[in-house]
């Protein structure tokens, strides 16, 4: 590693071709980063890089400005091959290529990746290019076709690395080494160091001069970091809050699923904000078309996963907001350095429930950096600017010409209809204003759902009924029922989930009493849940989202999917929820919360005193604590048991035998009467 000197070297004394010099100081650049002031010295004297610095540190030009400076510019053949893990980064370093080549004339470099024609890129790679910028799926497609010829390659550049071994490209990434010419130049660089990374050094780079750039936090200092805790207010109406009352240029918004990027943006668009989405299903032309339109400041809002957000490089961000905490610190990482690079200041506000509190404290511990709590603006706060807003729109307008007709147009019509100057005024604003109310009104917090109010208030009502403490009470022996509804959720026994994690799931994401969730039938690859019909759509869209065993819920109405199971008899597969052994189904429900208990347990197992039962309210099968209707209780006596196995539940007065009842057919009830006259003789 070079000596440190107190003055920061320029690119003016590396020694750089005077082209791309010109080049570099024509974009405004004049001290170098870090990164670029250790590795550009060596790779002008043609030794391999093995390098470590963090995203955002300026690694392109570290390694673009020197192989650039050692071109041959009367070869058309690929001289530089870099590899990146992403379509994003490969158009990006191609982007910095072109930059920096603006002063080389008959220079060319090439984009190559997953998603374009391949005849486009065949036309480009046979009229010549000097570097080829892909990602290693497609580069090999090339390699194979012949089509890409690698007999003349100085340089060979790995763009974080790590990521491309995250991605599974390890085996791509040493078989496209092998077809590299023994004598060419590597620089690898990557944001960490695994084992594997140190393997393909010492296999593939001769003395590598190594460049690792020490941070005191894996985030740059320019961005200013903060979280808001989720509470109250949605969390869409917390976000246009924030995109309202922060001064912002550009915004990415990253979110978990592609699903969700859809739906965010389009939210987005109708509040009146130019939002779009970017996941990996878009096809890549208009992603490309998409990023574009980013830059140019036609689009505002960026909705993003984090795999179609790697690798961009847009100055306009200003603010990158996690909607969705991503649950490794990585992530964390990589997402805000898409702000506050270059020595840009920058934003990043994460939205953060109660459950996600340890998330926060893990990224904090890897970060080494606290990240602060912030309040949402005031209900007051958000109309005072919206009425210095319209201000200064009436301020603006002023100042404009053209305003003599209306003038005149205004004038004659206060004559006309004899009203005054400030009532028309008023009622212009209002026609400029529409249909949505200019001002914000407070609103309550959504209190948490509770399945039982109706009861709750019917009960309150009653004379000499005793009000109770809880809000979500137990519902009382004298109500019994309420409706159910049966759900699937994307977790089951294959991802190592129990019971009680789903319970703990739903019961913190639904504000829902966890006495309210109902039989739980765990199957292999998915799991079947009762939960109170009429459960809110926001609920529901929480709970969606939310994460049991590392796996996304994925919630929805169970539908068919709960026909082959009856809730009658137990299930092979199925697990029930851990409730002191009590067979019972939903929504038939005790009084009270019983105590649990490890395992399974008979019907008498822990289940709280009841009153005495007369013999014809015993129940007749599971979920029957007693007969919901005065019209069913026939059924109890009746001479036909209505299941075979009620038949030792219901008195001893019965042979206990299955083989009478299923041999019992219809000439028993016809008295011994023949159903037919007997054939003719």
């Amino acid at each position: 590693m070079s000596p440190e000197t107190n003055t920061p070297p320029t690119f003016a004394e590396f020694g750089l071709a005077a082209p791309v010099l010109q080049a570099v100081l024509d974009l405004g650049y004049e001290t170098p980063s870090a990164i670029q002031a250790e590795t550009i010295p060596y790779l002008l004297a043609g030794r391999d890089v093995l390098g470590q610095a963090q995203t955002g540190t300026g690694k392109t030009a570290a390694f673009a400005l020197p192989l650039l400076s050692r071109l041959d510019m009367s070869k058309t053949g690929p001289q530089i091959l870099v590899l990146a893990p992403t379509r994003e980064l490969a158009i990006q370093v191609a982007e910095a290529f072109q930059k920096y080549a603006g002063k080389l004339p008959g220079f060319h470099v090439m984009p190559i990746y997953g998603g374009q024609d391949y005849r486009t890129q065949f036309r480009q790679l046979e009229r010549g290019v000097q570097v080829v910028v892909g990602t290693p799926g497609r580069v090999m497609d090339h390699l194979r076709r012949g089509s890409l010829k690698l007999d003349g390659l100085q340089a060979l550049v790995l763009d974080e690395a790590d990521e491309m071994l995250r991605m599974g490209f390890v085996d791509d990434i040493e078989w496209i080494m092998e077809q590299t010419p023994p004598q060419r130049q590597i620089a690898l660089f990557s944001a960490t160091m695994p084992p594997a990374i140190h393997r393909i050094a010492q296999s593939y780079l001769t003395d590598p001069a190594e460049v690792k750039i020490k941070v005191k936090t894996t985030t740059a200092d320019t961005i200013r970091q903060r979280y808001w805790l989720v509470s109250g207010l949605h969390k869409l109406d917390a976000l246009t809050r924030i995109l309202e009352a922060e001064p912002f240029d550009a915004v990415i918004l990253f979110v978990r699923t592609k699903n969700e990027t859809v739906e965010l943006a389009d939210k987005l668009q109708a509040r009146g904000y130019n939002a779009v989405a970017l996941n990996g299903d878009i096809a890549q032309n208009v992603r490309e078309r998409t990023i574009d339109q980013l830059k140019k400041g036609k689009i505002d809002i960026l909705v993003a996963t984090d795999v179609a957000a790697r690798g961009l490089d847009v100055e306009r961000i200003s603010h990158v907001i996690n909607y969705d905490i991503p649950t490794d610190t990585e992530s964390y990482v990589h997402r805000i350095g898409r702000t506050g690079r270059a020595g840009r200041s920058g934003e990043a506000i994460l939205f953060v429930s109660p459950r996600e509190r340890h998330l926060l404290r893990n990224i904090e511990r890897a970060t080494r950096k606290p990240i602060d709590l912030m309040e949402l603006p005031s209900t007051d706060v958000i109309n005072n600017m919206r009425i210095a807003q319209f201000s200064q729109r009436i301020t603006d307008t002023l100042a404009e010409e053209g305003l003599d007709f209306f003038s005149q147009l205004l004038e004659g019509y206060e004559r006309e209809h004899n009203v005054p100057a400030l009532e028309i005024a008023a009622a212009l604003a209002k026609m400029l204003q529409g249909d949505s109310p200019l001002l914000l009104e407070e609103r309550k917090n959504h209190p948490a759902f509770n399945p039982n109010a109706a009861r709750e208030r019917e009960q309150e009502q009653r004379p000499g009924k005793r009000k109770s403490n809880a809000a979500n009470s137990a519902f009382s022996s004298d109500d019994d029922t309420i409706p159910m509804e049966r759900f699937r959720i994307a977790v089951g026994r294959s991802h190592g989930v129990k019971p009680g994690n789903i319970v703990g799931a739903i019961a913190n994401e639904a504000g829902l009493d966890s006495r309210y969730i109902g039989y739980i039938e765990i199957q292999d690859d998915c799991s079947l849940v009762d939960l109170p019909a009429g459960m809110p759509k926001d609920i529901l869209h929480e709970l969606r989202t939310a994460r049991v065993a590392g796996q996304m819920l994925n919630i929805e109405p169970a539908g068919e999917a709960a026909a082959d199971y009856s809730p009658n008899k137990p299930s092979g597969g199925g697990q029930r929820r851990d409730r002191g052994g009590d067979d019972r189904r939903p929504p038939q429900r005790r009084d009270g919360p019983p105590p649990r208990r490890d395992g399974g347990a008979g019907r008498g197992g822990d289940r709280p005193d009841r009153r005495p039962r007369t013999e014809k309210e015993r129940a007749p099968f599971a979920g029957g604590d007693k007969p919901r209707f005065a019209d069913e209780k026939p059924k109890f006596s009746a001479d036909k048991p209505r299941f075979a196995d009620d038949k030792p539940k219901f008195g001893g007065d019965k042979p206990p035998a299955r083989k009478p009842a299923v041999k019992k057919a219809a000439p028993d009830k016809d008295k011994g009467k023949p159903k037919r006259p007997p054939p003719a003789a």
